[in-house]
């Protein structure tokens, strides 16, 4: 069975074949990095993450590109806040997403660029819209894309103009042409600070957020390549803005597949930081397993919406239980997969159909069974085998019942501080008491340090209004 792929482009479902035989180029939107990531942003790095460990175990080399927006609105307000420069700002909130991320066992993508090393490639592909005739500089000194002007804009949210809003509503008399024109370029503003702000033929300023992802795709993969993703709510405008940016400038198709996944919902609304109904990812492995918090957002189908709530999470736990329960009933051989095998052949079916998690996890509980009926060590190992195309099932059974909630250091689960006498409780509290001087200082990014530093020994800082407290694991 050959592997398809819904299309948001084509609205259905589409086999796949990348442009060049047996390498698959992927580009999804990342973070625009300016807080901690929460649980809904992991959803949408967790379902490409088993997009591209699919493709991978499918036999294809992926090169995966995942962005970082780090200038933005948002990021220069909180800068300015905290009084510390853009640059620190996004240093500090990408080494906590990397932490956070990594502990979700997500695997880092092949590139990660920075839009701010990406401007020149942004100014080239301003300048070129500009020469033919879809891009104007307004009379506010910013350079807008005409929408109207490019023929196929809304194919992919499917809408005729007239039905389209622009994805930010900014007056006629602002600059704008037409209220569907985006910026392209934001001229400076004298209240931002300078390291908000670049050189260019249009004046100094810095870039729109579209065309940041449009110069970073078409740089590291090529004008066209074969897989764009991101949350559905990228899906307008500003994938629709990509696609008029990249296809007007280069006239070539910019992705081949365009793929989104759902939402994370809480009480029937989006979660999102403008409603404050989020929890970040570290908030929830605060209180789950990190493993279990993967299996809940894998068991759910990349596309459809994902409840957020602690009794899901709970079940979540108790089925993950019920998987590693079988291997530490039965030793898992040591196998290759062997994809015409029963088992094996029905996880693959199900993954081949737009990557079918909630089949395949059911194919890992059928097995599960199996094992516990049989006692048989293949089938523990085929187990174990098809849960690392999806990232689950690698630790020691052992390890994962005795690991405690809030642990995420997984390769290191024995405490150092256990081990070696020369790392006791003082030296522990030396450490915290830096930390609480680091935060103090609004010095986020050696508190996080030293916490990570801690972790790696095996001591894990719980941080309450009482104070912080520590543990060994």
């Amino acid at each position: 069975m050959s592997l398809r792929i819904h299309n948001t482009l084509s609205r259905q479902l589409n086999v796949f074949s990348p442009l060049v035989a047996g390498h698959v180029r992927m580009y999804v939107c990342g973070m625009t990095i300016y807080d901690l990531c929460h649980i809904g942003h992991a959803r949408m790095m967790m379902a490409f993450d088993v997009v591209q460990r699919w493709l991978k175990a499918s036999g294809y080399q992926v090169t995966y590109v995942r962005n970082i927006t780090d200038i933005d609105d948002k990021i220069i307000r909180r800068a300015l806040e905290r009084g510390i420069t853009i640059r620190a700002l996004t240093d500090e909130m990408i080494e906590a997403m990397h932490q956070d991320i990594s502990a979700l066992g997500i695997e880092p993508p092949t590139l990660e660029p920075r839009a701010t090393d990406y401007v020149p490639q942004m100014l080239r592909m301003i300048s070129k819209l500009e020469h033919m005739g879809l891009a104007y500089r307004a009379s506010s000194g910013d350079v807008n894309f005409a929408v109207r002007k490019f023929p196929g804009y809304g194919k992919l949210s499917g809408k005729s103009l007239d039905e389209l809003r622009a994805g930010e509503r900014v007056a006629v008399h602002d600059g704008k042409e037409d209220p569907l024109d985006f910026v392209l370029w934001k001229a400076a503003k004298e209240s931002e600070p300078e390291d908000a702000k670049w050189d260019s033929d249009f004046g100094q300023g810095r870039p729109g957020w579209h065309i940041e992802c449009s110069a970073m795709g078409c740089d590291t993969l090529g004008e066209t390549f074969d897989i764009h993703g991101g949350g559905a709510d990228l899906q307008f405008p500003h994938h629709e803005n990509e696609i008029a940016q990249s296809e007007g400038a280069n006239g070539k198709p910019l992705a081949r597949f365009w793929v989104h996944n759902g939402f994370v919902r809480v009480d029937n609304e989006k979660m999102s930081k403008s409603l404050g109904n989020f929890f970040t990812i570290r908030e929830v492995l605060d209180k789950y397993k990190a493993e279990v918090v993967r299996f809940f957002l894998i068991r759910t189908h990349y596309r459809t919406a994902l409840n957020y709530s602690d009794v899901h999470l709970d079940d979540a736990n108790q089925a993950l239980n019920r998987l590693y329960t079988a291997l530490k009933l039965v030793a898992p051989q040591d196998v290759s997969i062997d994809w015409t095998e029963p088992y094996a052949a029905r996880f693959k079916a199900a993954m081949d159909e737009d990557f079918g998690t909630p089949e395949a996890v059911a194919v890992l509980f059928d097995l599960a069974g199996e094992v516990n009926r049989t006692h048989s060590a293949h089938l523990s190992g085929v187990l174990k085998a098809l849960g690392a195309c999806l990232g689950l099932l690698q630790q020691d059974p052992g390890v994962y019942f005795q690991m405690r909630v809030g642990t995420v250091n997984h390769a290191s689960p024995l405490s150092a501080a256990a081990s070696d006498n020369t790392f006791g409780p003082a030296e522990i509290e030396s450490l915290i008491a830096e930390r609480a001087q680091a935060k103090a200082a609004k010095n986020f990014g050696e508190a996080d340090r030293i916490r990570q530093s801690l972790l790696e020994r095996g001591i894990v800082l719980k941080d309450t209004p009482q104070g912080t407290r520590w543990e060994a694991v």
